[in-house]
């Protein structure tokens, strides 16, 4: 796990470098916009498609649901899907119910997009256009490289959607990503801290959101750690009464708008003696000093909004977190129990 996290900066580039000439076709293709956009994926790359959500939605206007594919799988229920683009993400490209949320889908009038790191797998020959990540085989079971491309892809299919995704900014997130991997020093010394951990919270909103249900799953299924994830909006409207002394909370402080609210409740929960962990940048270092502990990485490459090329460098320190604590509590990271690469349900 932790080799592939830093093997994430050359994936990250690869992928940008060899995807952008076929997105650069696909946005020519997509010229009439399609009335929405529907993602589909389970685990892992549903929180990526979490991420894309928000992405497509404030970059280009299009409006954008995550499918529930039991609908299909379970229910058999025929949907409308004229006009609409529907867009599968799965790391290994065999899970059963997303190909099959496709293939009904494009049956029905979607056109249809695949999103994967496996050229030869299944869900290649169900849609009409395959994106491919280019992170090389992934080996752990924790998905840490493939997440981060699958981020990557979801910029680039935005971009293919019409928006104005600066691509000079998006150049720079792979070395964005570099630079985050210079905590890691910083982060196992952290997680030493936490090795008796049982539970905690993980909060994030925005762009940032994605990120806090992957670190929670990171934390779950590498650590055994019950990690619940919510948006700072939603914390406060019931799950705050979870807090207690000494309760560990994490935190993304991303720059802009939504950073603003973290840093509220960062202090709402220093009333609280909660034990509160920040990952932000360098733009809010003087903002957090409320909080228990935190992770300073340099600023994002700049974009529209302040956040826009956070997600990537913010989630690596969470990766490295939950891969190093699970070091420190005698696990092994990449053979969690009862889990397996690829998961199969419909």
């Amino acid at each position: 796990m932790l080799s592939e996290i830093a093997e994430q900066p050359v994936a990250l580039e690869r992928t940008l470098t060899e995807c952008l000439p076929r997105i650069e076709a696909l946005r020519k293709r997509l010229t009439s916009r399609p009335r929405m956009v529907v993602l589909v994926a389970r685990g892992t790359s549903d929180n990526a498609a979490q991420f894309g959500r928000y992405l497509i939605e404030i970059t280009t206007g299009i409006p954008v649901s995550l499918a529930a594919p039991s609908v299909t799988t379970v229910y058999h229920a025929e949907l409308d899907w004229k006009d609409a683009l529907v867009v599968g993400l799965s790391q290994s490209g065999e899970s059963t119910d997303t190909n099959l949320c496709l293939e009904s889908a494009r049956a029905r009038g979607a056109f249809t997009i695949g999103i994967t790191n496996e050229a030869g797998s299944a869900m290649t020959r169900v849609v009409d256009e395959l994106l491919l990540v280019r992170a090389g085989r992934e080996k752990s079971v924790a998905a840490t490289k493939t997440y981060t491309g699958q981020l990557m892809m979801m910029y680039l299919l935005a971009y293919a959607l019409g928006a104005a995704i600066p691509l000079d900014g998006l150049r720079a997130v792979p070395a964005a990503a570099s630079a985050a991997l210079g905590v890691e020093d910083e982060v196992r010394s952290l997680a030493e801290r936490y090795r008796y951990m049982e539970r905690a919270v993980v909060i994030g909103r925005g762009l940032n959101y994605a990120n806090a249900f992957e670190f929670a799953l990171k934390l779950m299924e590498t650590c055994y750690v019950v990690a619940e994830r919510f948006s700072g909006a939603d914390f406060a409207h019931g799950p705050i009464a979870l807090v207690e002394r000494n309760f560990p909370v994490f935190l993304f402080a991303a720059p802009g708008v939504t950073g603003d609210g973290a840093v509220k409740m960062v202090e709402r929960l220093s009333g609280l003696q909660a034990e509160t962990v920040v990952i932000t940048s360098e733009a809010r270092r003087g903002e957090i000093r409320l909080a228990t502990q935190s992770v300073v990485l340099p600023n994002p490459p700049a974009g529209d909004p302040a956040d826009l090329f956070s997600t990537i460098p913010f989630v690596i320190p969470g990766q490295l977190f939950a891969g190093l604590l699970a070091g420190h509590k005698g696990l092994d990271p990449d053979q969690p129990r009862t889990l397996s690469k690829v998961t199969k349900t419909v």
